[in-house]
C-alpha cells in the first residue's frame, strides 16, 4: 500500500490506530530487520505533515508539565488538535518510562482531538527519547499542534532543536538558571524564553530581566533572520500569560515558512546520520554520506542504507 493510503488510514483509525503505529516504531527499532510499510508511512507523514511541533525544554521541576495542561487547554478551546509527546526517566529495572511526566498531564480520555505517549529516554543524555523523531513526525500529521516535552535534564538538552519548529525554554524564578544559560550558551537554542511561577512577584521580574541580558550576549541560534526571542511571564496555575504564549507560538509558526522547511530538512538529515551511527557507527555514516535524506525521505532512506551496510 502506498505511503499516502497508509497515512489516510491512520488518520481516519483515530486514537488507536496512531498508538498501535507508535508501538510499531518501538518494536522495530533497533532490530535488524526493516518494515517498509512503515517507512512507507514515515515518509508520507514527513512529506505531508501540516502540523506545529512545540518543544519544551528547561530544568526538571520548572513546572513542563503543567504548562503542557495549560497549552493543551488553550489550543482545545481554539478547536485545535494537539498530541503530545512525554519523554520520561527510565526505568532501571524495564528500560521503560517512570511516566512521571504523563501522569501530571490531565486530558480527557474521551477527548479524541487529544493524544499523549510517554517515551522512556533510555541512555540519551539529550533530553530526548531515541524515537522522538518518527514519533514527532506522524503525531505532526495527525495534529494541528504537537508539544514534545523533554525530560528534564539541564544543559544537555539542545536536542530539542533537532525535532521541534519552536522551542520554548522554561525556566523559573531564583533558580539561578540564567547564569548557567550564560556560561553554557544554552541561550542560542530557544526561540521563545518562558519564566514559570510568574505568580512569584518580583522574583519572576528579576529572572525575565536575567535573561534577557543572557539573549543579548548570545550568538545568533536556530531562530532565523529577524526572529526577536521574547521573555515571557506566565502561570499556570493562575492562567497568567498562557494566551501570550499561544500567540508567541503561533507567530514563530508564521514567521518564516522557508525557513520552517529548511530547519525540517536538516532534522531529518541529523536523524539519518544518528540513525545509522547507532546501528553501524561512524565507519558506516562515512562510507555512505548519509547527510542527505534523498527524495523519498529519510525513512526510506535509513531503511535502504540498513540493508546495504547489513549486506556488507
Amino acid at each position: 500500500m502506498a505511503g499516502a493510503d497508509l497515512l489516510a488510514d491512520l488518520k481516519a483509525g483515530g486514537k488507536r490506530a496512531l498508538a498501535e503505529a507508535l508501538a510499531r516504531i518501538e518494536r522495530v527499532h533497533g532490530q535488524d530487520a526493516e518494515d517498509a510499510e512503515l517507512a512507507a508511512l514515515l515518509d508520507a507523514a514527513f512529506a505531508g505533515g501540516e502540523g506545529h511541533v512545540l518543544g519544551l525544554t528547561g530544568p526538571p521541576g520548572v513546572g513542563k508539565s503543567t504548562l503542557t495542561n495549560a497549552l493543551v487547554r488553550g489550543w482545545r478551546e481554539k478547536r485545535l488538535t494537539v498530541g503530545v509527546i512525554a519523554v520520561d526517566p527510565s526505568s532501571r529495572t524495564s528500560g521503560g518510562a517512570l511516566l512521571g511526566d504523563r501522569t501530571r498531564i490531565q486530558t480527557d480520555p474521551e477527548d479524541q482531538g487529544v493524544f499523549v505517549r510517554s517515551m522512556a529516554a533510555r541512555d540519551r543524555l539529550g533530553g530526548l527519547a531515541a524515537l522522538s523523531f518518527p514519533a514527532a513526525v506522524l503525531m505532526r500529521a495527525v495534529f494541528d499542534r504537537v508539544i514534545v516535552e523533554t525530560v528534564g535534564v539541564g544543559q544537555s538538552e539542545t536536542e530539542i532543536a533537532d525535532l521541534a519548529d519552536t522551542v520554548a525554554m522554561c525556566i523559573q524564578p531564583g533558580s539561578g538558571d540564567s547564569l548557567q544559560f550564560m556560561k553554557a550558551g544554552i541561550m542560542e537554542v530557544p526561540d521563545i524564553v518562558v519564566v514559570t511561577k510568574a505568580d512569584m512577584g518580583a522574583a519572576a521580574t528579576r529572572a525575565r530581566a536575567d535573561v534577557e541580558g543572557a539573549l543579548s550576549l548570545a550568538a545568533p541560534g536556530a531562530q532565523g533572520a529577524g526572529w526577536r526571542v521574547p521573555v515571557l511571564l506566565a502561570s499556570a496555575a493562575t492562567g497568567h500569560g498562557i494566551g501570550e504564549i499561544l500567540d508567541a507560538v503561533e507567530a514563530h509558526r508564521t514567521h518564516d515558512p522557508g525557513g520552517l522547511r529548511s530547519r525540517r530538512l536538516r532534522q531529518a538529515a541529523t536523524w539519518l546520520e544518528a540513525s545509522v551511527r547507532e546501528r553501524f557507527g561512524r565507519e558506516g555514516v562515512r562510507r555512505m554520506g548519509v547527510r542527505d535524506p534523498g527524495a523519498g525521505g529519510p525513512f526510506a532512506r535509513a531503511a535502504a542504507l540498513a540493508r546495504t551496510l547489513a549486506a556488507g
